[in-house]
């Protein structure tokens, strides 16, 4: 199953998140380790937030994962929102449906 973890930021999250990326990297790469996180970064204007892909068995994962991540616990992402995501095209495809199917 995919899913999405989507982050709000905080208004000072530019000046901030420096003091605490070494321990936010860290963690991520933990989850990646697991199998959990595929791919993971802030958007293009930073301050619009960061969105992470997982690959996990329930969304409870994600819940988990930001729960505890090192920039949720210091303020420096203020929100976040989970959404399953049905991918059906591409060599990652959870469920690949072809025009033939």
């Amino acid at each position: 199953m995919h899913c999405l973890l989507f982050y709000e930021v905080a208004p000072d999250y530019l000046e901030r998140r420096g003091q605490f990326r070494a321990e936010h990297l860290t963690y991520a790469w933990q989850a990646v380790a697991r199998g959990e996180l595929v791919l993971g970064g802030a958007l293009a204007d930073p301050v619009d937030g960061s969105l992470l892909l997982f690959d996990c068995e329930s969304p409870d994962v994600l819940e988990q994962f930001a729960r505890n991540d090192p920039y949720v616990r210091n303020g420096v992402v203020t929100g976040w929102k989970i959404r399953p995501w049905t991918t059906v095209v591409g060599p990652q495809a959870a469920t690949p449906i072809r025009p033939q199917d």
